[in-house]
């Protein structure tokens, strides 16, 4: 009884569209599960991800779980996620991508999970980094090491979401630094970002992680929620 009167009151609603969830739906409801835009590019090789990549940094695989469409369920989960502090959404995607690239061939040899960081003052300000729930999610499916410790971002940005492609691209070239680069020697690394729109922010990650002076044999693939 007491739990119907808070349902009455305070309604749990689907993170996609706003309707009110049944009591066995959680976060997102069943329609929108069905009808949310699922790539599957982690079972395709030379996918639209990896071809975002071409000629600008080595990577092994690249996958994204959705397609990201202005003013599009996608986009309302993301807003949810990274502006209004429902970070269960990460769960629940990481979570769902997790058990698809388990069944995948192309990301069995992972060996770790690092999430792209928030610059310290953006992560004081939001106080979470919307793609650590994902990221942990991911690591937990595979069975692999989180690691939050190692890639470091030193060049604060502000807020993408008003920008140009171009000025979004040229805005992402964030410095990135790394640190204790012991954890990562020889490992394959699975990189994690929420979107990828222009790729500049996985690029200049990747590129700070191969290019460190002791670099021993690190490979990199990439994954996030959603591509534009």
């Amino acid at each position: 009884m007491f739990k119907n009167l808070i349902n009455l009151f305070f309604p749990k609603i689907c993170y996609a569209c706003n309707n009110v969830l049944s009591d066995n739906e959680k976060g997102i409801c069943t329609v929108c599960r069905h009808e949310l835009p699922i790539t599957n590019y982690h079972l395709e090789k030379e996918n639209p991800v990896e071809k975002v990549f071409y000629g600008r940094v080595k990577l092994e695989y690249a996958t994204a779980l959705l397609l990201f469409q202005k003013k599009g369920m996608v986009q309302h989960l993301l807003h949810n996620l990274k502006y209004k502090g429902h970070e269960e959404i990460g769960v629940i995607l990481g979570k769902w991508l997790g058990f698809e690239l388990i069944n995948s061939n192309q990301f069995k040899g992972i060996d770790m999970v690092i999430p792209v960081p928030l610059h310290k003052s953006k992560l004081r300000k939001r106080g979470y980094n919307q793609v650590d729930k994902f990221a942990k999610e991911l690591a937990n499916s595979l069975n692999v090491s989180y690691i939050d410790n190692v890639l470091v971002k030193t060049t604060p940005t502000k807020t993408q979401v008003f920008k140009t492609r171009f000025a979004r691209w040229d805005d992402s070239k964030a410095i990135f630094n790394i640190q204790n680069p012991k954890l990562i020697e020889g490992k394959h690394i699975l990189l994690v970002d929420d979107i990828i729109t222009t790729g500049a922010t996985i690029e200049s990650c990747a590129n700070a992680l191969l290019n460190h002076t002791y670099n021993k044999g690190i490979k990199i693939s990439v994954a996030t929620m959603a591509i534009a």
